[in-house]
């Protein structure tokens, strides 16, 4: 099968969700101007750069009460700042439970059951529990072509790392199984890690940067 996407695919749901898959999931955290927080999971989301650390996420549909984004964009375009939280396999159903469209203002924590913990060098709140959480300070906003789609890049300033997360100074991702997004309503986990030399790891000296 062969399709041009503006011409439509003719199938029962749109492939593209699926082909790139899986994708990690950005737990976004913010704090509104008015000290409100709200939490939203993001499937376009991945890290982009080691030095300085950088992180992206791209936001896509409206909401009738955010003027052309989510609630995520809005409020980080007004803060400048936000947090991902990193998402696990147990904590699957809350993730999902915060991704109600709530009206602007509302606590996906609350709704969700989920307990807070607040950040250190951002004004916001993290998912307390969460394996990690990457303290982040938008560096751009990008418009993308299409209606309220965003790209949020920004800079890592402040990481968290769940203490059972770590063995002999590595962030075991077993400890946690990572749970990722395979479009449609689809989701997979981490169960099996494995991994493989590249071919200059003995010149370099250092197989993990």
């Amino acid at each position: 099968m062969f399709y041009e996407p503006r011409h439509g695919h003719g199938l029962a749901h749109n492939p593209f969700s699926a082909i790139i898959a899986p994708r990690p999931i950005g737990w976004i955290s913010t704090r509104d101007v008015q000290g409100r927080d709200n939490l939203a999971p993001y499937s376009f989301f991945n890290a982009v750069a080691y030095t300085p650390p950088q992180v992206m996420f791209a936001s896509t549909s409206a909401k009738p009460d955010r003027a052309g984004t989510k609630d995520s964009v809005a409020i980080i375009r007004d803060t400048g700042v936000f947090c991902v939280n990193i998402v696990e396999y147990g904590a699957r159903d809350a993730m999902n439970a915060s991704s109600a469209a709530l009206a602007a203002g509302a606590d996906e924590f609350i709704h969700a059951g989920i307990t807070k913990a607040q950040c250190h060098s951002i004004n916001a709140a993290r998912v307390a529990d969460a394996p990690a959480a990457l303290e982040c300070r938008m560096t751009q906003i990008l418009i993308l072509s299409g209606a309220a789609n965003y790209l949020v890049l920004a800079e890592v300033t402040g990481i968290h790392l769940r203490d059972d997360c770590l063995r002999d100074g590595v962030f075991d991702i077993t400890r946690f199984q990572p749970l990722a997004r395979c479009g449609y309503r689809d989701y997979a986990v981490v169960e099996k890690v494995f991994s493989l030399a590249r071919p200059d790891d003995a010149a370099r000296g250092d197989p993990n940067p």
